[in-house]
């Protein structure tokens, strides 16, 4: 793997550039400049990415496609690749989307990797390590957040990402396994009080956090499971936004209320926490994880936790595809990315050397 285009040059789209183009040769594709205004170490080409015949033209002779675009506009990208025969990567947290791109990989002939970011992606890596310590498991939990520092509002919350995907994932059910059953349940539901180092915090089920999970471990435990993490109130407050306004009915409008009242914030968050419980011979035993990421500087610029988990995510995955340590066609699945790997890579060895536990 020699050459790869980036499509989606927003905060995350443009650090995986940036990251990948430590490597490999990385070119760039937005219909937009990129979000930071900053020298970039990769070619850039401004363009409609949901033009077919445009993303055909660029992409003649390179080698994979990694997509930061927001999750609706990923199921073209993936049909070009398919169809070239050249390895596809993704963010998307879309059930539906996801679908999609695992039935073009029973006939492609390079590898089909959505879910690559964070939740889903890394989560699911680190617990799927978890998990393979065990004899028998008993549960597995899962829980993420992407928070402000210092919150302020009753919503306490700030789009560091996509507000479209934000609202998907709150919108749509969230797949489970309850008492071994696997099944749909409602997105803001089920929700729990979490304390971490003094601090309270609210979780709750949202979509697409497991990625395909529940189709690896059903049958072989009692409960799986993955929660969004936010400040107290959060969770009470999109439901009123959502159901008794029913604007649920008009995302574009939610969209626009949502990043007028809550734009970025510089000083932010990531929570990656992971439980699992079974049993080891005739012991029954808990292992967890847990790390809390802020921002850090790469090549001379401070990026969000946010971007940088997520890109990170991503960017190690592609290294691992070119390096032969995971299939080279076909789909991928990311509890089947062992984690000793991932952290090898350039790009993964930034969660170990950024952590704080």
């Amino acid at each position: 793997m020699k050459k790869i285009a980036v499509f989606g040059l927003g905060k995350v789209g443009t650090l995986v550039g940036i990251l990948l183009s430590q490597r490999f040769e990385v070119m760039g594709i937005d219909k937009n400049k990129p979000h930071y205004d900053l020298p970039l170490p990769f070619e850039i080409i401004t363009g409609d990415v949901t033009d077919i015949n445009f993303v055909n033209d660029i992409c003649q002779d390179i080698d994979a496609m990694v997509s930061a675009l927001p999750y609706y506009l990923n199921k073209l990208l993936a049909k070009l690749a398919a169809d070239k025969g050249i390895h596809y990567f993704d963010l998307t947290e879309d059930v539906d989307t996801t679908a999609y791109i695992r039935d073009l990989a029973k006939h492609s002939k390079g590898v089909m990797a959505p879910q690559c970011g964070l939740a889903p992606g890394f989560i699911g890596i680190i617990g799927s390590d978890l998990a393979k310590d065990f004899t028998k498991l008993r549960d597995i939990e899962l829980r993420v957040g992407a928070l402000p520092r210092y919150p302020n509002g009753l919503l306490a919350y700030s789009f560091t990402w996509s507000p479209a995907g934000v609202i998907n994932e709150y919108l749509n059910d969230a797949e489970v396994i309850h008492n071994g059953v696997r099944k749909m349940v409602p997105s803001l539901e089920g929700i729990e009080y979490i304390n971490i180092e003094g601090q309270e915090f609210e979780a709750f089920s949202t979509s697409g956090g497991l990625g395909t999970m529940c189709e690896t471990y059903e049958g072989k435990l009692d409960t799986l499971n993955y929660k969004t993490i936010r400040y107290p109130g959060h969770c009470k407050i999109m439901k009123f936004l959502m159901y008794e306004l029913i604007l649920k009915e008009d995302k574009q409008k939610l969209e626009e209320i949502l990043s007028n009242a809550k734009p970025p914030v510089n000083e932010d968050v990531v929570y990656v926490y992971a439980v699992v419980e079974g049993w080891k011979g005739d012991k029954l035993l808990r292992d967890e994880y847990y790390s809390a990421f802020y921002p850090i500087e790469i090549e001379g610029v401070e990026w969000r936790a946010i971007s940088w988990t997520t890109a990170a995510s991503i960017a190690a995955v592609v290294e691992m595809v070119a390096d032969g340590s995971l299939p080279q066609r076909g789909f991928i699945k990311q509890e089947d990315i062992v984690l000793e790997d991932f952290l090898k890579t350039k790009t993964g060895s930034l969660y170990q050397e950024f952590k704080t536990e």
